[in-house]
């Protein structure tokens, strides 16, 4: 069975027809709404092209510039 809950004060509130028994172990998955997403995606293009005098191959080698990995 999958239901659609609200967080409220920091707890899920099911729906009443969500009959789950006392103990049931359950999985919650935050749902994004594309308002989320647009939120994200216009407050990365207000920074994207603004850094300059990166390195040509950092989006190959992002790990060893953020974390010394090896390059590849």
């Amino acid at each position: 069975m999958t239901c659609v809950g609200t967080v409220t004060n920091g707890k899920v509130v099911l729906p009443p027809e969500a009959d789950f028994p006392d103990g049931t172990q359950v999985e919650v998955t935050p749902v994004v709404t594309a308002h989320q997403t647009a939120d994200f995606t216009e407050g990365l293009l207000q920074i994207a092209g603004k850094v300059r005098d990166l390195p040509s191959d950092l989006a190959a080698n992002h790990d060893h510039y953020l974390h010394g990995h090896p390059k590849k």
